[in-house]
């Protein structure tokens, strides 16, 4: 299990940082108390991650939260509001000291929020995994590695759906799949140790086309999704293309594995412009990076793709061994398509780790 956390003076404290995840088969649409239409499968990356510390101090019992959240060093009304109402329903499912402490939430990106990097999965998992960790010790429990990450994912699905995912290294599965007997709906399962050795160092050179905050957010793009004409056939789809996704991360498939991948991400901007009302979140810039490294593709026949999560910036994925030339291509061509735009450069990472205090 993870390291107990800090006391000093009857306060507690837990820090852990945590990574955002990209979805190779897509969740969009989601029913219940944040469960899944359909069964979703991401790589868990490694730079673009949440740090987050809880700090607990002892008080009465109240029945108000009390919290106070700074996000990057400021404090964050916004975050503060939604995170005293999560807290507020965990405190009566699992967690009833919270009403028991002043809390104060850090917490910071080494991305920008909002621009559809999915950061509310790498900083809800944080956030989750800190709860966690504070849970065990005030009740001095002890409980294996797995179990503990299970807990903290299904009370990081909570918070936000994906952010479920990002609990476990390199590959995730959540959404309950009939190839995978131990998936569930509840929390993710993680599915590293499949993963076929070409894609356990594979790059994702996230293009940040623009950090602009998006103009629809996920939580309304997935109700959006209740009244789509096309959301039956996108469920049933996304179960087949699961079971071929984990085939091909499996085999080390890399051309299954970049059909199946882009056709994913165009499936996903496709629903969200079939929606009533209709938006749209790819840019022009977005349109032409993809078409380039199409482009590209077709004439070098080096295995990169791209995908997209709920915004316009691009996930550029290609294995280790093409580095060197996807790193021209990326900055002799994609860049100076994009005004403004920079890269984070990331790969698959190990997972989230705590933070020494």
């Amino acid at each position: 299990m993870s390291s107990l956390p800090e006391k000093k003076n009857d306060q507690l404290t837990a820090a852990w940082q945590s990574p955002s995840n990209i979805a190779l088969i897509k969740y969009w649409g989601k029913h219940g108390r944040q469960l899944p239409r359909n069964a979703s499968i991401s790589f868990t990356l490694s730079e673009a991650r949440t740090q987050t510390s809880v700090q607990l101090t002892p008080i009465e019992h109240t029945e108000e939260i009390e919290l106070s959240l700074y996000f990057e060093g400021q404090r964050h009304q916004g975050f503060e509001n939604r995170t005293k109402n999560y807290f507020q329903e965990l405190s009566t499912l699992f967690f009833p000291w919270l009403k028991e402490h002043s809390i104060r939430i850090d917490t910071s990106n080494t991305f920008p929020h909002s621009s559809g990097i999915a950061s509310s999965a790498s900083g809800m998992s944080a956030l989750a995994l800190c709860l966690c960790e504070l849970d065990a010790k005030l009740r001095n429990a002890e409980t294996d590695h797995e179990s503990f990450l299970k807990r903290a994912s299904l009370i990081s699905r909570l918070g936000s759906g994906s952010a479920c995912r990002s609990t476990y290294a390199l590959l995730a599965l959540w959404g309950t799949h009939e190839s995978v007997p131990s998936s569930s709906d509840m929390y993710a399962i993680g599915l590293g140790d499949e993963l076929h050795p070409v894609f356990r160092n594979y790059h994702d050179d996230i293009l940040i086309v623009s950090d602009r905050e998006k103009s629809v957010s996920s939580s309304a793009g997935h109700q959006l999704m209740e009244n789509n004409v096309y959301a039956s056939a996108r469920y049933n789809q996304a179960q087949e293309r699961l079971t071929a996704m984990l085939q091909a991360l499996r085999e080390g498939n890399l051309q299954a594995f970049v059909k199946m991948t882009e056709e994913e991400a165009l499936t996903l901007h496709a629903l969200m412009m079939c929606s009533s009302p209709s938006y749209t979140l790819m840019t022009p810039e977005t349109l032409n990076v993809i078409q380039h490294i199409q482009n590209y593709r077709r004439e070098t026949g080096i295995p990169v793709c791209f995908t997209l999560d709920a915004g316009p910036n691009v996930h550029i994925l290609y294995p280790n061994e093409v580095a060197p030339q996807v790193s021209s291509l990326i900055q002799d061509h994609l860049l100076p398509m994009c005004s403004g735009a920079r890269i984070i450069r990331d790969k698959v990472g190990s997972g989230p780790c705590p933070v020494a205090r």
